[in-house]
C-alpha cells in the first residue's frame, strides 16, 4: 500500500499549482505581431456541463472497475461500453479527452503562463489513480476510443508475439514525439490525428474519416490496433498496471487449463505457465541478460546522436521554421507559381509581410528554433534507445508462472475471458 500512496503523490505532485485555474485548452501561435481578432463562435458551455462530464468519468470509472474486479461481468462491462460511447464519444465529441491531455499538461509543466483548466487535469488524473488501484478499467469500459474499436472487434484474430511486442514500441514513440512537439510549440499531434474524433464529430476531413475508417478496418480482425500499438495513454496506463493494487485474474483457485480464456482474447494478455529450465538454459539467460544491461547506455547514447542530428528535419514540422524557409526562398526570386497546391504557402507569406516584421528577427527565431530541436531531438532519441533497450531487457527476464495469469501490462480488464471460461459459467449458475 506504500507503494501505492507515492505513486499517487507522484502523480499529483507533477500538477502545477497554475493548471488548477481556467484557461486556453490550445496554445495561440506567436510567429508574428498579428492581432487575433475577437471569437464569432457562440458563448462558451457552462462550467457546470464540464463538471458533469467530470462526475460521468468519475462514476464510469467507479462502475468499471466493480464490473471487472468484483462482479466480473463481461456483459455489464460491454453495456458500460456503449453508453460510454454515447456519451464521451457521440455527444461530447470526444473532448475532454485524456489522452490529448497529455499535451496540455506537458506544456503546463513547461510553461509557466500556459493554465489548464481543473476539468482537464481531473480528466488526465483520474484514470491514473483508478489504474493505480484497479488496472487499466478505463481502457475496458470507459474510453471512447477503446469502446469504438471494442464494438468493431467482431473476429479477431491473434498477432503473432513477436509482431506484437515490436508494434507495441510505437506508442512510447508516439508519446515521446507528442511531447517533443508540445514542448516546442510544433503542435498538438495527438489531437490534430486523433483517428476516431472525426468520427464522434461528423466533421472531420476526408483524410481523417478514412483514417478512423481504416481504423476500425482493422480493428474488426485486430483487437483495438490504435490501442494497443498508438495510443500513448495507454502506454502510461500500462506502466501503471503494472503495480496495481487489484487486477483482473483468470478465474481463481478453479482453472483446469482449457486454454478458452487464451483464445479468446484478441489482446494476446494471457500468459501461459512456464516451464522449468534446465541449469544450461538458466545460466545463458542470466549471460544475455547481462548484455543487455550493458547495451542500454549504448542505445540511449546512440539514440541521442541521432536524435541531435534530426535537428533540422524535425525543426521544418514547426510552422514558423517552415515559414522563414518559404520566405526565404521567395526573397531568393525562387517566386512560387500560383496554383491550389501553393495557395496555402503564398497567403502564409502574404500575411507575414503584411506584419511589417522585419525578415531578420523572423530568420533568428527560426534559427533558435531549430537550435531548441537539436536539443529536444536528442531528449527524443534517447527515449526510443531507452524504450528500446528496456523492452528487450523486459522480454530476457524469465518470470514463473503455474497458471494462465493476465499480462498486467496489456490487459484492458475488457472481461472477454470471462464469458468463455467454463469453470466462470459453472460458478454463476452456481450462485444463480
Amino acid at each position: 500500500m506504500k507503494l501505492h500512496r507515492t505513486v499517487l503523490l507522484l502523480v499529483l505532485s507533477l500538477i502545477p499549482a497554475g493548471m488548477l485555474s481556467a484557461g486556453e485548452v490550445i496554445p495561440l501561435p506567436t510567429f508574428s505581431s498579428y492581432e487575433i481578432p475577437g471569437t464569432q463562435n457562440p458563448a462558451a458551455r457552462a462550467a457546470w456541463l464540464d463538471y458533469l462530464d467530470v462526475a460521468a468519468l468519475a462514476a464510469g470509472l467507479s462502475l468499471a472497475s466493480y464490473l471487472a474486479i468484483k462482479k466480473r461481468s463481461r456483459r455489464g462491462l460491454f453495456l458500460l461500453t456503449i453508453v460510454s460511447l454515447a456519451w464521451f464519444g457521440f455527444w461530447r465529441k470526444g473532448c475532454i479527452c485524456p489522452i490529448g491531455a497529455i499535451q496540455n499538461v506537458t506544456l503546463a509543466a513547461c510553461d509557466s503562463s500556459y493554465v489548464v483548466p481543473l476539468p482537464a487535469v481531473a480528466f488526465f488524473v483520474l484514470p491514473l489513480v483508478f489504474t493505480l488501484f484497479f488496472g487499466r478499467t478505463f481502457c475496458a469500459a470507459v474510453c471512447p476510443l477503446g469502446a469504438v474499436q471494442e464494438l468493431a472487434a467482431v473476429c479477431p484474430a491473434r498477432t503473432p508475439v513477436w509482431l506484437d511486442h515490436a508494434l507495441g514500441l510505437l506508442a512510447y514513440v508516439y508519446l515521446g514525439a507528442a511531447v517533443l512537439f508540445t514542448v516546442t510549440g510544433t503542435a498538438f499531434v495527438i489531437c490534430r490525428y486523433d483517428p476516431f474524433v472525426g468520427l464522434f464529430r461528423l466533421s472531420a476531413g476526408a483524410n481523417m474519416l478514412i483514417l478512423g475508417g481504416c481504423f476500425l478496418i482493422v480493428g474488426a480482425f485486430v483487437g483495438r490496433p490504435y490501442c494497443r500499438y498508438l495510443c500513448p495513454y495507454g502506454a502510461i496506463l500500462g506502466l501503471l498496471s503494472k503495480v496495481s493494487k487489484w487486477h483482473v485474474k483468470i478465474p481463481p483457485d478453479r482453472c483446469i487449463r482449457c486454454r478458452l480464456c487464451e483464445d479468446a482474447c484478441p489482446y494476446g494478455a494471457i500468459r501461459q505457465p512456464t516451464v522449468t529450465l534446465t541449469v544450461a538454459k538458466r545460466g545463458s539467460a542470466r549471460r544475455r541478460l547481462a548484455a543487455l544491461l550493458l547495451l542500454l547506455p549504448v542505445l540511449i547514447g546512440l539514440g541521442a546522436v541521432l536524435g541531435r542530428y534530426m535537428e533540422v528535419p524535425l525543426a521544418r514540422l514547426h510552422p514558423t521554421v517552415r515559414l522563414a524557409e518559404h520566405v526565404r526562398r521567395d526573397e531568393s526570386g525562387q517566386t512560387l507559381q500560383p496554383g491550389r497546391e501553393n495557395e496555402n504557402l503564398i497567403n502564409e507569406i502574404e500575411a507575414f509581410r503584411g506584419t511589417g516584421r522585419a525578415v531578420e528577427d523572423l530568420y533568428r527565431e527560426a534559427s533558435e528554433l531549430t537550435a531548441t530541436f537539436g536539443v529536444a531531438g536528442a531528449w527524443f532519441g534517447a527515449w526510443v534507445g531507452l524504450v528500446i533497450g528496456v523492452k528487450l531487457i523486459h522480454l530476457s527476464i524469465r518470470r514463473r508462472r503455474t497458471d494462465y495469469e493476465p499480462d498486467r501490462a496489456g490487459c484492458v480488464s475488457c472481461g472477454r475471458c470471462f464469458w468463455y471460461c467454463p469453470e466462470e459459467q459453472a460458478l454463476w449458475k452456481d450462485e444463480g
